[in-house]
């Protein structure tokens, strides 16, 4: 029995020191990090870069060069307009916009000329802009003037229509084609009947002058024409915003037809008409 509790008081013992030391060991420990399933190294090696905007005000006005000629005669509203920049759109200390960029537009609407009054007016806006790299961005913009432009003026209605002036010298040309041989012609005819010349001119005069009046009103007035190359001064209405891949060649890559390309139609053949010996029209 004394045997027995002598066993019994060292197992008590050596479990109050084993507790004891593990007690220690567990306050020496540093404190585990808390599990939140991302660290914060992680976190940041996953963050995507946010994306520099750049910002062309508005108002900003763009020099472009017309690569296509319009006119009221033979435009119609949706035709589209192409265009090229010339000179480049500093904004701070870097080219946003750099010559020899691309502009397209589009026609909106057509008025030719009246017969007694009304002139010619054209209204187009801009589209898009492709830079070197092959992004393309829409762009607010439209016509604000055409430089050195001496037939055509813009007019300041906000819309950027486009107006021609009056062709005085062209409407007594057109005139004068149809009153010199009306009034020669009635002149000549009186003066032979009456037998005085005067007379006859006066009378020529007076006829050539209703004929002047009868002309103007078949005589439309002058088309707007603004040819291939004419200046163009673009005005941009909202703020432009572009990227850095928009200002960047790092895009560009090279663009290969494909294998699979529709060949071009073959060029019609000639029709042979074949007719019985002898018929008319054969050989």
């Amino acid at each position: 029995m004394g045997r027995f509790c002598a066993r019994a008081g060292a197992i008590v013992v050596t479990l109050a020191w084993t507790a004891a030391a593990a007690a220690q060991d567990q306050q020496a420990a540093p404190p585990s990090a808390p599990a939140t399933g991302t660290s914060t190294v992680g976190s940041a090696s996953t963050t995507a870069p946010q994306k520099v905007i750049y910002t062309v005000p508005a108002g900003t006005k763009i020099l472009l060069q017309l690569r296509s000629a319009v006119n009221t005669k033979s435009a119609k509203p949706g035709d589209g307009v192409y265009l090229a920049s010339t000179f480049p759109v500093v904004v701070g200390t870097r080219v946003m916009i750099p010559a020899g960029v691309y502009v397209q537009g589009v026609v909106d609407r057509v008025q030719r000329a009246g017969h007694v009054r009304g002139r010619a007016q054209l209204d187009m806006h801009f589209t898009s802009i492709i830079f070197p790299n092959g992004s393309v961005v829409e762009i607010p913009g439209l016509v604000n003037s055409l430089p050195g432009a001496s037939k055509q003026k813009v007019k300041d209605d906000g819309e950027g229509t486009i107006e021609q002036q009056a062709d005085k010298a062209r409407n007594l040309g057109k005139i004068a084609e149809v009153t010199v041989p009306a009034g020669g012609t009635v002149g000549s005819i009186g003066g032979l009947a009456s037998g005085h010349p005067l007379a006859g001119g006066l009378e020529g005069l007076g006829a050539g002058l209703a004929a002047a009046g009868i002309a103007s009103l078949f005589t439309r007035g002058a088309d707007v024409n603004i040819e291939s190359g004419t200046q163009v001064e673009m005005v941009l209405q909202r703020p432009l915003l572009l990227e850095e891949a928009n200002l960047s060649d790092s895009t560009a890559r090279e663009l290969v037809p494909s294998p699979q390309q529709p060949k071009p139609m073959p060029k019609p053949a000639k029709m042979q008409i074949l007719c019985p010996s002898g018929g008319l029209g054969c050989s």
